[in-house]
This record gives C-alpha cells, sequence and structure tokens, in this order.
C-alpha cells in the first residue's frame, strides 16, 4: 500500500512540476523549462506529455537531435500520442530530413484525420518532399557543374539613370561607397544589382586565394575585434559599428559565422561585410558558419530573400561563394577562432585543418562538419550533439587540442547565450553570440571581444538589441518553416 501512495504522490508532483516547465516555456525560459520538464519524467517516465513537451523546448533551443530523442520517447511510451510524432516531424523539418518528417505527419493525419492543421502541414511537407525528388533528379554531379561565377559579366550591366543609390565608380570599393550603401540598407533601399555582382564576385577572388585556416597578426600595442553569429540582424550590426567602429585596417574585425538566416535582413548584413572585405582585406575577416551553405540556406530563408530582393542567379553565386570562405583562424599563434567546435579525435593539428578541402557543402561528418557544428558540454570526454550534427566535447578536449598546438584559448560561436557569451572549460573556452533578442523572441544580449596585443587578454562588450523596422523574423523563410515555428 505505501508504494501506491508513493506512486501517486509522485506522479502528482510530477504534474505540478509539468505546470511551472510550461510557465517557464511560456516565458522563453527554455533551458528552465528543460531542466523542470526533466524533473517530471524523474517522477513519472511514463508520461508522453512531459517527452513530447521537452522536445518542444530543445526545438527552441535549435536542439534537433535532442528533441527527436525525446519526441521518440513520448511516442515510444504511447504511440497513439500525435504531438508526439508532431514534435518530431518539425524537428526533421528543422534539419532538412523532410522524408523522416513526411512519415511522421502522415503518422499525425492518420491519428488525428480531422484537424486541419495537421493535413496542412501534412500538404506541406509532401510538397517540401516532391520538391526535393525534382531537384536530385535534375541536378548536375558535382565534377560537371561549371561555375556561376564564370557566366557573369557585371560590366555589362547598365545602371538606369534614376538609380539614386549608391555607385562603385571603377573597379575600387571605398569608404565613401559602403557608408552610402549601408545608409540606403537602413532605409530599407536595395543595392543595384550591378554592383552586388561586382562586391559578390570580388569576394569570390579574394577568398578563394586564401587557406583554409587563416593566421591573423595583431601587432604590440594593436587590437582586434571578434564577433559572433549576427543572423540577417542588419541593424543590430550598425549598433555593433557605432559601438565599436567601422571596420579599418586599425580596427580590424574577425565575423565568425552564421552571418545570414533567420534574421530577415540578411542580404543586407553579407553585402555590407563582402564590401568592408573588399573595401581592405586586412579590415575584416570572415569564417564559414553552419548556415552558409544550401541546405540551411534553403530553409531558414536566407534563399528566399535573395530571390525577392535580387534574382536566382545570385541564389547560386552566393552559395558557390560560401564554399570558399575559411574554416577557421588563429590570432597570433594563441587564440583558435572556429564557428562551432573541436573533434571527435584526439590529435587533430593546425596543419590538419589547413589541409581541409573546403570548397563544397559541409558534409555530414569529419573535421569540416565537427568545425561548423560541434558544441562544449560541462562534462569531460565527447557525448552525442544535441542538434544532431557534429558532437558534443568536454574540457579535457579542449585542453588537449589547445596543449597540443601550443595555444590558449578557444573562442566560437553557434550558440544563443544569455549574456551575450559564456566563459567554459575552466577558461579556456569562450562562446560570444552577436545576435541580441535572436529572432526578436530569445532575450538574450549580444557581444564582442576584444583582444589587445601582445597579451590578447579578452575584454567582453556585451550590448542590447536595437529596433529594426517591422519585417519578422523568418519572412522569407520556407513555407512549411515558419508554419512550424
Amino acid at each position: 500500500m505505501p508504494n501506491m501512495e508513493t506512486e501517486n504522490s509522485s506522479i502528482s508532483r510530477a504534474e505540478e512540476i509539468k505546470v511551472l516547465a510550461n510557465e517557464a516555456f511560456q516565458a522563453r525560459k527554455y533551458a528552465q523549462a528543460i531542466d523542470l520538464y526533466t524533473q517530471a519524467i524523474e517522477l513519472n517516465s511514463q508520461n508522453a506529455v512531459y517527452w513530447a513537451n521537452r522536445a518542444f523546448a530543445h526545438i527552441k533551443r535549435e536542439e534537433y537531435g535532442s528533441a527527436i530523442q525525446d519526441a521518440s520517447k513520448a511516442v515510444e511510451v504511447d504511440p497513439k500520442y500525435s504531438k508526439g510524432y508532431y514534435r518530431r516531424g518539425t524537428a526533421y523539418l528543422a534539419m532538412g530530413k523532410f522524408k523522416e518528417a513526411l512519415k511522421d505527419f502522415q503518422q499525425v493525419k492518420k491519428l488525428s484525420p480531422n484537424d486541419p492543421d495537421a493535413a496542412r502541414k501534412l500538404k506541406e511537407c509532401e510538397k517540401a518532399v516532391m520538391k526535393l525528388k525534382f531537384e536530385e533528379a535534375i541536378s548536375v554531379p558535382e565534377s560537371e557543374r561549371r561555375s556561376i561565377a564564370d557566366s557573369i559579366d557585371y560590366r555589362s550591366i547598365d545602371v538606369e539613370s534614376q538609380y539614386s543609390g549608391a555607385r562603385i565608380d571603377g573597379d575600387v570599393v571605398t569608404l565613401d561607397f559602403v557608408k552610402k550603401m549601408m545608409d540606403d540598407f537602413k532605409n530599407q533601399k536595395c543595392i543595384h544589382k550591378r554592383y552586388a555582382f561586382q562586391i559578390v564576385l570580388q569576394m569570390r577572388d579574394m577568398l578563394r586565394a586564401l587557406p583554409s585556416l587563416v593566421d591573423i597578426n595583431v601587432p604590440d600595442g594593436n587590437h582586434f575585434t571578434v564577433c559572433g553569429d549576427v543572423h540577417g540582424q542588419f541593424y543590430d550590426l550598425l549598433n555593433i559599428f557605432e559601438l565599436n567602429g567601422l571596420p579599418s585596417d586599425e580596427n580590424p574585425y574577425l565575423f565568425n559565422g552564421d552571418f545570414v538566416d533567420r534574421g530577415s535582413f540578411s542580404l543586407e548584413v553579407i553585402l555590407t561585410l563582402f564590401a568592408f572585405k573588399c573595401m581592405s582585406p586586412a579590415a575584416i575577416y570572415l569564417a564559414r558558419g553552419n548556415h552558409e551553405s544550401k541546405s540551411m540556406n534553403k530553409i531558414y530563408g536566407f534563399e528566399g530573400e535573395v530571390k525577392s530582393k535580387l534574382s536566382d542567379t545570385f541564389v547560386e553565386l552566393f552559395a558557390e561563394v560560401f564554399c570558399c570562405l575559411p574554416l577557421a583562424h588563429v590570432i597570433n599563434e594563441k587564440v583558435f577562432v572556429v564557428h562551432g567546435g573541436l573533434f571527435s579525435v584526439d590529435g587533430v593539428k593546425l596543419s590538419d585543418i589547413r589541409a581541409i578541402d573546403r570548397f563544397c557543402e559541409p558534409p555530414e561528418e569529419g573535421l569540416m562538419c565537427e568545425l561548423l557544428w560541434s558544441d562544449p558540454q560541462p562534462n569531460p570526454g565527447r557525448g552525442p550533439s544535441k542538434r544532431g550534427v557534429g558532437l558534443s566535447f568536454g574540457g579535457d578536449v579542449t585542453k588537449r587540442f589547445l596543449q597540443e598546438n601550443n595555444l590558449d584559448l578557444v573562442v566560437r560561436s553557434h550558440e544563443v547565450k544569455d549574456e551575450g557569451y559564456e566563459i567554459e572549460h575552466d577558461g579556456k573556452l569562450i562562446t560570444v553570440f552577436s545576435a541580441p533578442n535572436y529572432c526578436d523572441q530569445m532575450g538574450n544580449k549580444g557581444a564582442f571581444i576584444r583582444f589587445e596585443a601582445p597579451d590578447l587578454k579578452p575584454n567582453i562588450v556585451t550590448f542590447s538589441a536595437v529596433p529594426h523596422p517591422d519585417v519578422k523574423p523568418m519572412a522569407y523563410a520556407n513555407n512549411f518553416l515558419r508554419m512550424f515555428s
């Protein structure tokens, strides 16, 4: 009898905790919600709702691997619980795994045949899978693919006399041009496609000449600024420049990947960063993030935005140029800067990173994938990725990598942090994220790091979001993903 009472009290306590978890979720405190759902699960693991709710909180944190695990557990506990399939399908969609998502939404429709929402989502998913099959059928093998850049002659494009925006005279991108362009962007005007082509093509030539791992030298007495993800938040990028000065040879920056997607001013962000690089290669360094890829851009808005503001040709051109972005940087042989993180094996040397043939879409495994996708974890060793791609690595992995390569610090981005940054692994790893109030809903600060040579002590500056025109994040994202967000 006492056992029954204990069980009943565990079940009722789990329900109380679930209510608190739901409140945290509503307040967008997703990490807190996950902790509370976990407590509820520990008290009663046979309630599918707890697993599905925790899966939803993981989705909000873009931890799609963990979401799939939780949603799978929900349907294992209760095979008739449609929300479990729904959450798993949503996570698969967010990862671009349309065929797996389709199976789950078919199951949702079977369990809830009269649910109009389920029917609509299944239809969107079917359309996405059909489109994917069609694209696969007409795609040209990598080896036979011709460069889109080689077919573009921007000089032959006339600029209409009534065009009143920023103009490039001849081949040289000047600071005056970049300032005028940023001002036009601020007022939601687009740049003429001739100049957009010129910037992106010049950028391609510049990036192709760089190694996969770029060494940066900061002379004694000088400073250097590292920014994390910007994710199409152009007005927050302008604020960074207000706070810390425009990029120049005396005020150089490194933007550490994920310039585009999610935010709906991604084109403005990427053209501004590219234009500064064209103006002065030493003023700005750019690293590839996991969102500088075709599959991500197709889902999270950049492709739709570029088609809407410029043309289909630019979609192909950006995809080609993103494949030229370097994968990592080392500042003064001491600070290793990478978008995602470290590796599934020990013993990786900087020379191994230099040797990566990066001119391709990111693979699903291997060093390049891990550089773009991995995350740190508090426990030692390595674990599966909560994202479903890459891995999680502990402080011992960070320490060994730094020792073996005679480095002092890893700086990476890739993850939203409440304060815009987080210091982990005994101070040997810093995450920096520069998109405040990410997606207009996370309430986080943004941050950047200023290093002063020679000691390269990280000085972290945090800042809050600034207002932007009333265009929602994901405004250009694929229709089916907007439906699920």
